[in-house]
């Protein structure tokens, strides 16, 4: 078996670097947020934040129509387009995410078959997204079917990924690496084991542990700020696994650089999507700044 890799500061520069003056919202990545639900708005806009800070260049969240106005007021550089499949263009995105508070129904299970079926790109599946896989079997052959057009990543936390695997989540957390190579072959696809030291895998059984991150990142909503960074780095052109790669060790950074400022216990998910900004300009514009704090505003 293969050792696993540490994600650090060097990876991430390896993919990440200082933008082209001549980049345009066009050419840095057209996103769809397929997230959120009645009393779940801020799931989506917590995603498209997150998709945002990372340097997206058009978000466009999908939700019921009666919630366009909450997701205006909570993320108001993304637009919104409805449910209805009809008014997707698939085509006119780079990366799609799924999942963040989008609930578990029949209704949501045909937008999941859509995505699977007819998109081409990279998909992000999170929360809900992966509560569908485990409750339809259609689905989830769907999802494990290795002719599929879509490049797949997976997000579980290990509740998630016990119920995709059949097993408690105390045998997940157990067995972190194992369970993470097992996800990313059942699905033939990248997978995101969620937790302390975050454990990315492929299908090859290569593992990379991330460094960065802290218990103040324990807070409701993080995930979906995970899940807008990783879609984002995927729009922008990183392949599947250096876009999980690189979204997991930002993450986790943007969570040390926003305790560094609020602290551990009063961190929140909203901290993080916005400390993004400073760990991607740390990363990519100043390395002389590396691990420095004091410049985060409230």
């Amino acid at each position: 078996m293969r050792k696993s890799r540490l994600i650090d500061a060097s990876y991430v520069k390896t993919y990440l670097q200082k933008r082209d003056r001549q980049l345009h919202k066009g050419s840095c990545g057209r996103l769809l947020v397929i997230a959120g639900s009645r009393g779940m708005a801020g799931a989506a806009i917590l995603c498209a934040r997150g998709a945002l800070r990372t340097g997206a260049g058009l978000v466009q969240v999908s939700v019921p129509q009666e919630l366009y106005s909450v997701i205006h007021g909570g993320v108001a550089e993304a637009t919104c387009v409805s449910r209805r499949t009809s008014d997707w263009n698939l085509d006119g995105y780079q990366a799609i995410a799924i999942g963040p508070g989008l609930g578990v129904t029949e209704d949501n299970e045909t937008l999941m078959r859509t995505v699977l079926t007819e998109y081409k790109g990279t998909v992000v599946a999170d929360a809900d997204a992966l509560n569908l896989l485990a409750k339809s079997d259609e689905l989830l052959s769907l999802a494990e079917n290795e002719s599929r057009s879509c490049q797949l990543i997976v997000t579980p936390h290990p509740g998630e990924a016990g119920r995709l695997l059949g097993c408690e989540a105390r045998v997940i957390n157990q067995r972190r690496e194992e369970s993470a190579r097992r996800l990313a072959e059942k699905f033939n696809a990248v997978a995101v084991l969620k937790g302390a030291s975050t454990v990315v895998a492929t299908p090859r059984k290569e593992t990379y542990i991330n460094s960065t991150g802290n218990p103040g990142m324990a807070t409701g909503g993080s995930g979906d700020v995970l899940t807008g960074t990783i879609v984002s780095l995927a729009g922008q052109g990183l392949r599947p696994l250096e876009a999980a790669c690189c979204g997991v060790y930002l993450h986790g950074m943007a969570g040390d650089l926003g305790a560094g400022y609020w602290g551990e216990y009063g961190l929140i998910a909203s901290d993080i999507a916005d400390a993004m900004a400073l760990a991607l300009k740390q990363v990519t514009e100043s390395p002389d700044m590396w691990g420095r704090q004091e410049n985060i505003g409230v």
